[in-house]
């Protein structure tokens, strides 16, 4: 949550169907940025 709110608290866009797309937008930066920072395990051995 804290994540999202470094994004803005607040939608710019004032219709619903745009609401959604901007909070869609968000929620796939969030899953990028956790993806480039979760660290690949390889097993050695």
């Amino acid at each position: 949550m804290r994540c999202l709110k470094l994004l803005g608290e607040r939608l710019s866009a004032r219709t619903s169907s745009r609401q959604t797309a901007e909070l869609q937008i968000r929620a796939a930066l969030l899953n990028r940025f956790t993806q480039l920072g979760t660290p690949d395990t390889i097993r050695v051995a």
